[in-house]
């Protein structure tokens, strides 16, 4: 099974300080585009230096994973924000990341929305819309990656904005296409050969299975792995294996 076109995507760039997660420069070798951290949820100006550096050195993508300024929560935690404030928070970090890229001479690909951000954006309008806006005065053809099939899509689009679809590779579904909390039992599937199976199949069939076993249609543009979930790497090889890319 041949397949060029299917892009996999996984958040770096999160280590901070002496605090290191993840294996960014061996993951790396197995994706195509990257979600580099901002220093807000996590990450620093060395961290986002290097992990520009690794991408530039194997090829990749990089594109930007901004968050709620929460760095004691690493992001998972929602922040009600004024929506001119997350806007500005959300401008501020892309600038951040793109000044790291512009002294490597390369140019930020994609945005994606971290943690309770990006979950957020699904169930909440105004969260959605201020990152969307986001986007837009920041540079309105920058892709905005979010969850296929979700809410936040469609706001997207209707905004105008060039918006990718996202599946995970690593995390149970519910029946309704949305993800099961992080917090919830069986949120995260760690194991490299279901994880490679489960995306195989997702790209065969352009279906996902949920944690019941119910089948849905999903379309998709980009498949994640995370970074710092238990077997990365080996999960990253075994779906590259998998899908011949």
């Amino acid at each position: 099974m041949k397949m060029h076109k299917i892009d996999i995507n996984a958040d770096m760039g999160e280590s901070f300080g002496n605090y290191k997660l993840g294996n960014d420069e061996e993951l790396i070798k197995y994706v195509t585009s990257i979600n580099v951290a901002c220093g807000l949820h996590a990450g620093d100006p060395n961290v986002i230096r290097k992990t520009i550096i690794y991408a530039k050195k194997y090829g990749v993508k990089v594109g930007a994973h901004p968050s709620y300024p929460d760095l004691q929560g690493f992001g998972r935690r929602s922040i009600k924000m004024k929506k001119e404030e997350l806007i500005n928070f959300i401008i501020y970090q892309l600038g951040a990341l793109s000044g790291f890229l512009k002294v490597e001479n390369m140019h930020l690909s994609h945005v994606k929305p971290h943690g309770a951000l990006y979950n957020d954006a699904v169930k909440n309008r105004e969260v959605a819309e201020a990152v969307g806006e986001a986007i837009l005065l920041f540079d309105k053809d920058l892709p905005l990656f979010g969850l296929a099939k979700s809410n936040a899509i469609e706001i997207w689009r209707k905004m105008g904005l060039n918006v990718k679809e996202e599946i995970f590779a690593d995390r149970n579904y519910k029946d309704d296409g949305t993800l099961i909390p992080r917090k919830k039992e069986n949120a995260v599937i760690d194991d490299p050969n279901i994880i490679a199976e489960r995306v195989a199949f997702m790209a065969r069939e352009k279906k996902i299975r949920t944690i019941t076993g119910k089948v849905i249609p999903i379309s998709f543009d980009t498949i994640c792995i995370h970074g710092d979930t238990k077997n990365a790497v080996a999960s990253a090889k075994k779906i590259k294996e998998k899908l011949n890319i």
